[in-house]
């Protein structure tokens, strides 16, 4: 599986957990990770990290944030694989 097609399972497994996905442009004083804005769990992307930074950052989020939600459902293997590694 391709990584970018990986990166959009985890996103979309994210947002079905509940955690609020944000894309957003390159900035010199913006960084990928993750925060809480008003009690929700927000993954933030920035455009200038690389693509490597961005599964990391998600998987974290996931691991983190909705690990207890993950186990009762259907994860693709792929995406358990990174999880599992990550």
């Amino acid at each position: 599986m391709e990584r970018r097609e990986l990166l959009e399972l985890v996103l979309d497994l994210a947002r079905e957990t509940g955690l609020e996905v944000r894309r957003e442009p390159a900035a010199a004083a913006l960084r990928s990770g993750v925060c809480r804005v008003r009690g929700a769990v927000w993954i933030v992307l920035c455009a200038a990290d690389p693509l490597e930074e961005h599964l990391a950052v998600a998987a974290a989020a996931l691991r983190e944030h909705a690990g207890a939600q993950l186990e009762s459902r259907y994860v693709p293997p792929a995406v358990r694989e990174l999880l599992e590694r990550s």
